[in-house]
């Protein structure tokens, strides 16, 4: 099932089935300011698990991430520095992810190697669902086999591709095919780890 959203013009009764989904567990496929990605509610483990399984995600092995509504949401489930923090307020919102040393306040499954990724992304769609559901947003981008194609970016081939995996796919346009830059913050420099989309500010 698809549902419609303009980053003009967000409909509340759009936003609100949205939000309905995640508040009961469901999984959707949504716009970021880089590439769809499928999401869920960040504090649901079990929609959590059924993401992981979509992507042939390890948790034990893999970072998990999440989109945060603003910075001051971040600091909610992150630790951060004040350096940290003067880096990510320069970047954010954009196309970045930040691997931050999680605290207590994320589930155990996120715990695995004590590490989170953060996004802000620069996508009204994005921010609003953030917002208007109280909690971050799991992120895990939308690839094929073919890495990032047609049926990663057209949502109408997205819904084709994986609406029977998901509850809802939210059509906010055609999505990009640039992934977003990681940010590794957890040690004592700053590291990019994969250069995508945006060039980090650093000073």
């Amino acid at each position: 099932m698809i549902i419609k959203l303009y980053a003009e013009n967000t409909s509340p009764k759009n936003l609100a089935k949205i939000v309905h989904v995640l508040r009961e567990g469901g999984l959707i496929v949504y716009p970021t300011d880089t590439v769809y990605a499928f999401g869920c509610d960040a504090l649901n483990v079990r929609a959590i698990e059924k993401i992981c399984k979509i992507r042939g995600i390890n948790p034990q092995k893999s970072n998990l991430s999440i989109i945060c509504r603003d910075l001051s949401n971040i600091s909610e489930y992150a630790h951060i520095t004040n350096s940290i923090f003067k880096l990510m307020k320069r970047n954010l919102p954009g196309p970045f992810t930040f691997i931050l040393n999680a605290n207590n306040n994320l589930p155990k499954i996120y715990k695995n190697r004590k590490e989170v990724g953060i996004r802000v992304p620069d996508n009204p769609i994005t921010l609003a669902l953030a917002e208007a559901l109280g909690n971050p947003l799991l992120t895990a981008s939308v690839r094929d086999r073919n890495d990032f194609t047609q049926y990663s970016t057209d949502p109408e081939l997205i819904d084709e591709e994986y609406g029977a995996a998901v509850d809802l796919v939210v059509d906010g346009g055609y999505g990009g095919q640039e992934p977003s830059t990681v940010v590794d913050c957890t040690g004592s420099d700053v590291a990019i780890v994969r250069q995508g989309k945006g060039e980090l500010i650093e000073n």
